[in-house]
């Protein structure tokens, strides 16, 4: 609800399927933390799900990626700065006025595996306010449960979904812009997930063992700043210096 904190009932049915998710990843021994409840699963397999990303044609054409900065997408990460690729990951909670990491491969002081880390990049890569940024090829993001339609849960802080909408109002993410989640197999789920207008889907979803293509996946056309409450935008630089007048 805006302005407030109270849990709306797409929230409560979104941490409900996490819940399930968490728990069944912990009871198949599916991750490499020792719970994974509240996180974007550090799943096992990542490698191999970068591996069969990397083999795909539209990561091939990407040159510019903005990845989340979590250990599952590690793998991505590393194998996008080796090929050569931009990466750019947001500044924890976009607490900065300038909210992003840009990591250029040609600029790296650290061999790539050590720069994709989030801890090493937040050391080494400049920050860089929107401007600074080229037009993104290819959006790499964590999930906590996805379906073969391409909705995803993420782990409930919505920085994904700002950035991303954020982004599409920059003109840097397009309708062309392919969306991907890497994930284990048991957090592709077979039914249908709660969403808002303010959610993004995912354009393909990439496990160990297969590559899924998410038909019209929803895109949002910008921030849907009814969705957030004064607190968050205040937050958050990049949001409190664009945010509309009084009433929104």
């Amino acid at each position: 609800m805006k302005g407030t904190d109270v849990p709306t009932q797409v929230d409560q049915e979104k941490q409900r399927v996490r819940e399930r998710v968490w728990d069944l990843l912990d009871s198949a021994d599916a991750v490499h933390d020792a719970s994974v409840h509240g996180r974007i699963p550090n799943f096992k397999g990542a490698e191999q799900a970068a591996d069969r990303l990397a083999n795909l044609s539209q990561w091939r054409a990407a040159q510019v990626i903005k990845a989340v900065p979590d250990k599952a997408q590690l793998p991505v990460r590393v194998c996008a700065l080796t090929e050569g690729k931009t990466v750019f990951m947001a500044v924890p909670k976009l607490a900065d006025a300038r909210p992003f990491y840009l990591l250029d491969p040609a600029a790296l002081t650290v061999p790539p595996v050590e720069a994709a880390s989030s801890k090493v990049a937040a050391s080494i890569a400049p920050k860089v306010d929107v401007e600074a940024l080229r037009p993104v090829d290819l959006v790499v993001v964590g999930s906590v449960a996805v379906n073969r339609a391409g909705v995803r849960i993420g782990k409930g802080a919505g920085y994904s979904d700002l950035e991303f909408a954020f982004l599409m109002e920059a003109g840097l993410i397009s309708p062309e812009t392919v969306v991907v989640t890497t994930v284990h197999s048991l957090q592709v789920l077979d039914e249908e997930l709660p969403a808002t207008g303010h959610d993004f889907g995912v354009d393909l979803i990439v496990t160990p063992d297969e590559v899924i293509t998410c038909r019209d996946p929803h895109r949002p056309t910008g921030l849907v700043w009814e969705h957030l409450d004064a607190k968050k935008i205040a937050s958050i630089p990049v949001l409190a210096s664009r945010a509309p007048a009084a009433g929104h």
